[in-house]
């Protein structure tokens, strides 16, 4: 991202498809970005990254851009927590003010359960810029039940990622050839009214790996292919 003529180079290859971006997502910068930091140095970087992500959203003109909660799961004491929603909180409401033509999405990563996500989701309700994009393969990862996972978020879900693994690591495999419980995802998806239904994202690895997906899902008349 701090290369710029390569910046530039990726965004024209994008522009030159020509096509209709306003309904697509951005995956905004994740690795190691920490609002919620003590550290004011760490802050100020994540500031940074999430902001390169944001223009280059508004240059490419898409809808959201998706940005990972990254809180450490395993660190239950309370005022950590608290932290994370009160400092993510204020983070995300100023941005988007500075960014009225964006949405953004806050995706789960290394979430161990839906409730911190649920409660951010929560305080921001009245934000219609802000919502969940609910990655299915990391919540299966995860030490909570899938259902769990679906019946709390389901509410506040807009984008959904979907691929499948073994649930050891998040491979990325093609729907269908692992373990995920897609009849899950089918009845979920089945019992929204066609208004309601979150946009979908095939997160695979390769272009074979995204053809699978679809005949899968084709097959299997899933959501979005049904």
């Amino acid at each position: 991202m701090d290369d710029e003529e390569k910046v530039k180079e990726i965004l024209s290859a994008y522009k030159a498809l020509d096509r209709d971006r306003s309904e697509d997502t951005l995956h905004g910068a994740f690795l190691d970005i920490c609002v919620n930091s003590d550290d004011p140095l760490i802050f100020k970087t994540s500031d940074y990254r999430i902001r390169q992500s944001m223009h280059i959203a508004m240059e490419l003109g898409v809808k959201a851009v998706i940005f990972h909660t990254n809180y450490i799961p395993t660190f239950r004491l309370e005022s950590y927590r608290r932290s994370w929603l009160d400092r993510n909180e204020r983070y995300w409401r100023n941005l988007l003010s500075e960014y009225p033509k964006l949405m953004v999405y806050m995706e789960n990563m290394f979430d161990d359960d839906p409730e911190l996500l649920k409660q951010l989701a929560i305080r921001m309700k009245n934000e219609p810029r802000f919502g969940v994009c609910f990655d299915l393969a990391h919540a299966y990862i995860s030490n909570t039940p899938l259902p769990e996972w679906i019946s709390e978020l389901a509410t506040y879900a807009r984008h959904w990622h979907i691929n499948d693994n073994d649930k050891l690591q998040d491979s990325h495999h093609p729907v269908g050839s692992m373990q995920l419980p897609w009849s899950l995802y089918k009845e979920y998806t089945e019992a929204l009214p066609k208004e309601k239904r979150p946009s979908v994202l095939l997160e695979v690895r390769r272009y074979e790996d995204l053809e699978a997906s679809v005949k899968y899902m084709e097959e299997h008349d899933m959501y979005p292919f049904c």
